[in-house]
């Protein structure tokens, strides 16, 4: 009978253990996973904007265009911190992206296209609270040639003309689902973009801004640093030229800009970006060239702003 002790233990011990693995499946299913979505925040201008951001809605002549090479690299753009602040997960840690674009431009009026190409996407998976993230492993290697989001647009200037103290105009973006959500590269549905846009000189003085809306259909609250439907956009730049030999000049300045979800206005789900922008530039009629460089780092580090970045660019535009 004294035997039997032992044995009803391991008995017990076996079905303990055959029930703990039987449930297993179902604690796995409570940890929620979220999709992914696009990440970036450097929502360019148009190609022969100027500015990164901001557009100095320089749009004049006859027939004209502009072709556009900008690349950059983001720090962080997407840190998860948990309900009670005590954890961090920097779920999207590196991102760098080409972005090719091109534009027809007459009178007032401009049409062009970007296609943004992601060279590297990465961060460490992890779980808060009950989300399981699932970085994203973009390289050269795994995704050569692939676009992702690309964006077709329409700006026009309403008032003013080049070069006058101020100048009014509007735009518009579709942006077209390319690519995967588990990338975070993609919302995987079409979003649209629709700003007012404001511009000026002053003599050595040029400035920019832009109000607008992101129609974004995608909303996965309350899953944490996941969008929240459609955004305002808002954003400002200014800068000083400094006027060089034969028609060259250096314009150098800050550009401000960021995007709040409308549900909850300028509280949590809110990122704003600084840029330190200067572009070298040879203006006046016929082709010209602009090559421009910018670094900033976030001010508000949420809603998926970078904690640093770095961008360069270069554009080749003119107009008969």
């Amino acid at each position: 009978m004294a035997s039997s002790k032992p044995q009803r233990s391991y008995i017990y011990a076996l079905l303990a253990g055959f029930a703990l693995f039987s449930f297993r499946p179902l604690l796995a299913d409570a940890q929620q996973q979220p999709s992914g979505f696009a990440v970036e925040r450097l929502y360019q201008s148009a190609p022969g904007g100027g500015w990164f951001v901001m557009d100095d809605l320089d749009i004049s002549g006859r027939l004209g265009g502009a072709v556009s090479l900008t690349s950059g690299y983001a720090r962080n753009p997407l840190v998860i911190t948990s309900s009670d602040g005590k954890q961090k997960l920097a779920v999207v840690s590196e991102e760098a992206f080409v972005d090719i674009g091109g534009a027809v431009t007459h009178d007032r009026f401009r049409g062009y296209v970007n296609f943004p190409m992601p060279l590297l996407v990465t961060g460490t998976s992890g779980t808060l609270g009950p989300y399981q993230f699932t970085a994203p492993s973009v390289s050269l290697g795994t995704n050569p040639d692939s676009v992702s989001d690309p964006r077709i647009g329409l700006d026009a200037r309403l008032f003013g003309r080049s070069g006058s103290l101020l100048r009014l105009g509007a735009g518009a973006q579709l942006i077209i689902p390319s690519g995967s959500r588990a990338d975070y590269v993609t919302d995987a549905r079409y979003r649209a973009m629709f700003r007012f846009l404001a511009a000026g000189d002053a003599g050595a003085f040029t400035y920019a801004g832009q109000l607008g809306v992101h129609v974004r259909p995608l909303n996965d609250a309350p899953a944490p640093g996941s969008p929240n439907g459609s955004e305002f956009l808002y954003g400002i730049s200014g800068g000083r030229r400094f006027a060089g030999p034969s028609g060259w000049s250096m314009i150098a300045g800050p550009e401000i800009f960021g995007e709040t979800a409308f549900h909850s206005f300028f509280s949590g789900e809110t990122g704003t970006e600084a840029l330190l922008t200067g572009r070298l530039e040879h203006s006046g009629a016929g082709r010209n060239l602009r090559i421009k460089l910018g670094a900033g780092h976030a001010l508000v580090q949420n809603f998926g702003a970078a904690q640093w970045r770095i961008v360069f660019g270069v554009e080749l535009f003119g107009h008969k």
